[in-house]
């Protein structure tokens, strides 16, 4: 796992973070940690964060990186990227269908990832890609 770090179009360097799993439950535990990371490097330059923040980044790309591992074979991508007032969390996988939204429901055991996400999220959306998908989830700074 290596991040790496991109200029964007002006030339100044945008905060981002790129990691490539091969795949295995110990992915999950190191997204927690890689958005750790991540967090520390946006309070460096002074952004400004909900305390609950690193939580729920935490959380959301610990849920969609499990989603990955046990709906597509192969490895999957974690990218974070400080995008206006909120960090896009993406997570990119081999899997070629689309994650399954379901209602809430209090009564069911497991199987709320997806509604935590769009709970803590102002935006989640799938896309295509060469390879699978990548779901992008957008988390508040504040």
């Amino acid at each position: 796992m290596t991040p790496a770090h991109r200029p964007d179009a002006a030339g100044a360097s945008v905060v981002s973070s790129v990691v490539e799993f091969r795949g295995g439950s110990a992915m999950i535990p190191a997204s927690r940690d890689v958005v750790h990371g991540f967090v520390d490097r946006l309070v460096e330059r002074g952004v400004d964060l909900a305390d609950s923040f690193l939580d729920a980044a935490r959380l959301v790309a610990s849920e969609l990186v499990t989603n990955a591992l046990r709906h597509a074979p192969g490895p999957c991508r974690l990218e974070l990227t400080l995008v206006d007032d909120g960090v896009e969390i993406a997570v990119s996988d081999t899997g070629e269908g689309y994650p399954t939204f379901l209602p809430r429901d209090p009564l069911r055991v497991g199987r709320h990832g997806l509604e935590i996400v769009t709970h803590l999220c102002d935006e989640v959306i799938t896309k295509p890609n060469a390879t699978g998908k990548t779901v992008y989830a957008r988390l508040p700074l504040r």
